[in-house]
């Protein structure tokens, strides 16, 4: 199933891969991070995730590197044209 939490579909086929790796899982779910439709905040995709796949084998890597998604901070953005350069 593609949807806007798993556009094309990356995160579904990481818990359909046997023997998987940790290191594949994060080239995937980087490769998710960077689909994610613009707008969509990329928390609430990951705990949609989390829920939709937690009939997943216990300590499934993809669960792992999604929970640790969860604990990274998103890095301020700069702001582009006039709002970005004024001061104060």
């Amino acid at each position: 199933m593609t949807d806007g939490i798993d556009p094309k579909g990356l995160v579904r086929e990481a818990y359909r891969i046997d023997g998987i790796s940790i290191e594949e899982c994060r080239s995937i779910f980087l490769d998710w991070a960077l689909s994610l439709p613009e707008g969509q905040e990329s928390g609430m995709a990951i705990r949609r995730l989390l829920e939709r796949h937690a009939t997943a084998p216990e300590g499934h890597p993809m669960t792992r590197v999604l929970t640790e998604g969860l604990d990274v901070s998103p890095e301020p953005r700069r702001r582009g044209g006039r709002a970005g350069r004024a001061t104060g």
